[in-house]
């Protein structure tokens, strides 16, 4: 890893990695092998972009997010502190896409703090991950996501609720009432 574009460096990129002019990364912030971050992106601090992600300009990333390999953030897109990124995962930016047009609309996609998204997932824009949210691995998500809902499947479906500790909270229980989790005790 090199530091770059500090004399006083904060964070830290491979070699291979493109951190273009206009980027602010935060503290403690490692970017990996083949990366690209645009000029106009955020990144907060203590995040880790991983190998061969991309990330567009005017996107905004939080503190403390850990995004895996191969994944593209573009514009629209806003991830909040915490949250965990899959390998592979896909966002979308437009509703209605057109190699030929001249008319592009971003849709912005929300991923709120501490949300996760399972490996080979697909979040179509306009939607909110709700805080503590968990999506399952590869699957495609059409709507929002509840605060701590759990969601599966092709299309995402709600298959239960987390705690924020990361473990399943019981089956019967539905918001609004109070999530309890049994594994540590918290109460949500």
């Amino acid at each position: 890893m090199t530091e770059r574009d500090n004399p006083q460096p904060t964070w830290r990129s491979h070699e291979t990695a493109v951190v273009e002019s206009g980027a602010a990364i935060g503290p403690r912030t490692q970017i990996w092998h083949h990366s690209h971050v645009r000029a106009g992106a955020t990144i907060g601090s203590d995040c880790t972009i991983s190998k061969n992600v991309y990330v567009d300009q005017g996107v905004t990333i939080g503190d403390r997010v850990k995004i895996q390999n191969n994944v593209s953030v573009y514009v629209g897109v806003t991830i909040e502190d915490g949250a965990f990124i899959g390998p592979s995962v896909v966002f979308t930016n437009d509703l209605f896409p057109r190699a030929g047009s001249d008319h592009w609309d971003v849709t912005p996609t929300n991923v709120r703090a501490g949300a996760s998204i399972g490996a080979n997932a697909t979040i179509v824009c306009g939607v909110e991950l709700g805080p503590w949210s968990l999506v399952g691995a590869g699957s495609v998500v059409l709507r929002t996501v509840e605060a701590q809902e759990v969601v599966a499947g092709n299309p995402a479906r709600r298959i239960g609720w987390v705690c924020r500790c990361g473990r399943g909270l019981p089956k019967d229980i539905e918001p609004p009432a109070t999530l309890e989790c049994v594994t540590c005790a918290s109460r949500s």
